[in-house]
């Protein structure tokens, strides 16, 4: 199970936060929603950012994430929410989506796609979102999620660089936050392959989530799975913090609790990385 990541973007005057989060729900279905305890922990995630990227959203009617939408509603008054989801994507019979959950009173959506994967390098091809930014000093957020398969890690890091350069292309912007559940590390890419993808030795692009980072709840694993990585200065100037939220912790929540051994837990076992501006 993996925390979320959350990137935090200071605003222009020091005061005010903009935090973007990515987060695997772990094969989130309608039937998990509905379960009291998944919903809560959810909801308590999501109201720490104001854009989070959601990943393994296995809901092919939407009613799930419906249910989270209308529960965050009614739960937190501080600002109404919104959706932004993907098509279903994958090569088989198991489908996934990326949803974006953000709050509509701070930021909207301008435009995205689905990137054209014509080679078929990704299991699950990225869906790029551009979000309007409270702040000139940006004149949009621009976010390319992706959850990498573990078994071609290296290929898709480093076909995510053609993805860079097509974004670049369509929006005439370099300004970017590529993020998501990477699986970078441990038994799916080494330290050695890790230092050697072409966004590490492409000069420009920032891993905000340090490479010893322990991105998930288990105990007995130690490995920087999720990620958010950076490219153009306006970002760098704008980035207070970038870290892996111990939700677990600060719910005062057991190990057994989070991932659910026995089916009782919320199932998450990775954490929330997360940035701020």
């Amino acid at each position: 199970m993996h925390y979320p990541a959350v990137l935090l973007l200071l605003l222009p005057g020091g005061v005010e936060a903009f935090r973007i989060c990515a987060f695997n729900a772990q094969r989130l279905t309608l039937t998990k929603a509905a379960r009291e305890h998944v919903m809560d922990t959810l909801v308590r995630i999501l109201v720490r950012c104001d854009i989070m990227m959601l990943q393994e959203v296995v809901d092919s009617t939407g009613s799930a994430t419906s249910l989270l939408l209308r529960e965050l509603n009614r739960l937190d008054e501080s600002g109404s929410y919104s959706v932004l989801s993907s098509p279903l994507l994958g090569r088989s019979t198991y489908m996934e989506k990326y949803v974006y959950v953000y709050r509509s009173h701070k930021t909207q959506v301008l435009d995205s796609y689905v990137y054209k994967d014509e080679d078929d390098l990704f299991a699950r091809e990225p869906f790029v979102a551009q979000f309007t930014f409270p702040s000139k000093v940006l004149p949009h957020l621009v976010l390319v999620p992706l959850h990498a398969s573990p078994k071609a890690v290296e290929k898709e890091l480093n076909a995510l660089y053609d993805v860079f350069l097509d974004v670049s292309e369509r929006w005439q912007s370099k300004d970017m936050i590529l993020l998501g559940d990477f699986n970078a590390d441990c038994g799916s890419l080494t330290k050695k392959r890790l230092g050697e993808l072409v966004l590490r030795t492409q000069e420009g692009f920032q891993w905000v989530i340090p490479d010893d980072e322990d991105t998930t709840v288990r105990a007995s694993t130690h490995c920087a799975y999720d990620r958010i990585v950076l490219h153009g200065e306006r970002y760098g100037s704008l980035l207070r913090s970038a870290a892996a939220f111990d939700f677990p912790r600060s719910f005062g929540l057991t190990e057994e609790e989070v991932i659910g051994g026995g089916g009782g837990g919320p199932g998450f076992p990775r954490k929330a990385p997360q940035t701020g501006h």
